[in-house]
């Protein structure tokens, strides 16, 4: 049997690609089951120092999976009510280790998009999207309000009265628009999405690591943050990234006139 989420890592580049096709790619306990260790081991990986995330047979994600919702509907309230919860909460966990993780995550993502798979694509740093992606809510056409940090993380991208007209009415929106509205950072062809992703994780792997994780975790907690506590992070970070030898390359290549060659700190 085909494993609902496959893994490969190269070159320091782990690629998470999300397999159920059939359904294009729709969230089910399996696959949030498999996505929450995935992301732990990765975020632990110290020879990884680039994430891909995306969907396999030409769609990222359509949400979860609707025949499960259906056979729910035939469990007591309370009983489907613990399920249904225990799914969420095994995802969130994958949400947390993806946003934690001190290295970058990127969402290459086509086709159908909707759902969770926009929570999840909006947990990741960046996302790359083909021409031929279509992105929509889809949660109150179903009956139900957001998850995946979808409310956290739309409102800070595309402000909160867009977050709420696409929600509330889940009108589909093309990959430009998405582009124009500040929820993804890149459109491609469809057959360049493979090589601009990979393109991306090289330019990445590339940085300097402690630097792009301590970025990373600046611009995640800056929202949250008073001016003051965001300058002591920034003044603590700056100095710690001082010591690694990343810096000393950075600073020699800057006297030397020649591009940075950094390795791993």
């Amino acid at each position: 049997m085909e494993p609902v989420i496959k893994l490969a890592i190269d070159e320091h580049i782990a690629t998470l690609t999300l397999n159920r096709p059939q359904s294009l790619n729709s969230l089910n306990a399996a696959m949030a089951s498999t996505l929450r260790p995935y992301c732990q081991q990765l975020s632990d990986d110290t020879q990884v120092r680039c994430v891909i995330i995306q969907g396999e047979g030409g769609h990222f994600m359509a949400g979860g999976d609707i025949g499960y919702f259906a056979q729910s509907l035939q469990l007591a309230e309370e009983e489907r009510y613990q399920q249904v919860s225990g799914i969420i909460a095994i995802v969130h966990e994958a949400i947390t280790a993806i946003r934690g993780m001190p290295k970058p995550v990127i969402a290459s993502v086509s086709g159908a998009v909707a759902g969770f798979g926009i929570s999840l694509m909006a947990a990741c740093d960046m996302a790359i999207a083909a021409e031929n992606s279509r992105f929509a809510s889809a949660y109150c056409q179903l009956g139900v309000s957001p998850d995946g940090g979808n409310t956290y993380f739309l409102p800070r991208s595309i402000g909160e009265k867009r977050s709420k007209f696409l929600t509330f009415l889940g009108d589909p929106l093309d990959a430009h628009t998405a582009l124009n509205m500040g929820l993804i950072n890149q459109v491609v062809s469809v057959e360049e999405l493979p090589h601009a992703t990979l393109k991306l994780a090289k330019r990445l792997c590339q940085a300097p690591a402690k630097a792009v994780a301590n970025a990373k975790q600046l611009l995640n907690t800056s929202l949250n943050h008073t001016l003051e506590q965001q300058l002591q992070a920034e003044q603590a970070g700056f100095a710690g990234c001082t010591l690694t030898a990343d810096f000393a390359e950075g600073v020699r290549a800057f006297l030397q006139k020649r591009p940075p060659r950094f390795g791993s700190s």
